[in-house]
């Protein structure tokens, strides 16, 4: 497996010890458009795709540890996976006027700006896949988009589970370790995400109604878990898009992204479309 390689104009690598899974994995910053410090990583060489990870979580949790990271590569893709703020080595900022609504996707969209990224693909896994669809309805013309762990009712309605999660992070160490709320904590605390900015976070979202999904143009992979229906139906959001199509992976919400099935199905439909885009000459 070959490490990330500097390019001209992009940021030089720090080392901050190494990644499990991938070691000494660089990671390296770029600005938000407010001026947010963002981390990124990157490994292998070839077509870009940019995945972005879930809520408390982090690229390398969601990306790199599960070796998901490393099945795309090994189809020929230089996989980059950003930090969202407030999570994993990039800025936390504790203030509400620091969480803007869109303010992911405006970091998404600067991450392809700093890289100078014209020809790419786009996924997200879980807040990461919402974030796809927002930065695809605002725009984005990756040649295909992959949304995982998301259905339609988390895209129609952005707001549906913050009651869920702001108990969890207002009542921190008040749940018994095995429910639903203690396993979130657990996991909030093995990442590193910070809770303020979590809580901050959470009134960031947007909404995208059905005739902006109507509109995105380009083949989109929606795939969950088998027992995943926590954001709605991942059929119901790709019948929603005129080139979506379904797929599902074993798992629910938490334990589909930790199977290599999911890393494979993504690997897959990525590189279905480079060779499609090869065979009618497209770059």
């Amino acid at each position: 497996m070959s490490g990330p390689v500097h390019r001209p104009g992009s940021a030089r690598p720090t080392r901050t010890g190494q990644t499990i899974g991938m070691p000494d994995l660089p990671v390296r910053h770029f600005r938000g458009r407010d001026g947010t410090q963002l981390a990124y990583r990157e490994v292998g060489q070839g077509r870009p795709v940019v995945l972005i990870h879930g809520y408390f979580s982090n690229a390398t949790v969601n990306w790199i540890n599960y070796g998901h990271a490393a099945a795309v590569a090994a189809r020929g893709f230089r996989v980059i996976m950003p930090d969202l703020r407030g999570h994993g080595d990039s800025a936390k900022p504790q203030q509400a006027a620091d969480y803007p609504p869109d303010i992911l996707a405006d970091d998404g969209f600067a991450l392809i700006e700093h890289l100078g990224l014209t020809s790419y693909a786009l996924g997200g896994y879980s807040l990461g896949g919402r974030t796809t669809i927002r930065m695809l309805a605002r725009g984005a013309a990756p040649s295909r988009a992959v949304v995982a762990g998301m259905g339609l009712d988390g895209v129609l309605h952005a707001s549906d589970r913050n009651a869920h999660f702001r108990r969890i992070l207002t009542q921190l160490g008040t749940f018994e370790r095995r429910s639903p709320e203690g396993k979130a904590e657990a996991f909030l605390k093995s990442t590193g995400a910070d809770p303020v900015a979590m809580l901050q976070l959470l009134d960031s979202g947007v909404d995208t109604p059905p005739e902006a999904l109507a509109m995105i143009g380009m083949p989109v992979l929606v795939v969950a878990g088998a027992e995943d229906d926590d954001n709605g139906s991942a059929e119901a959001l790709a019948a929603a898009l005129p080139r979506g199509q379904a797929a599902r992976v074993p798992g629910n919400h938490m334990s589909a992204v930790a199977r290599p099935e999911l890393g494979a199905v993504i690997a897959g439909f990525l590189d279905e479309g480079a060779e499609q885009n090869a065979a009618e000459g497209v770059a």
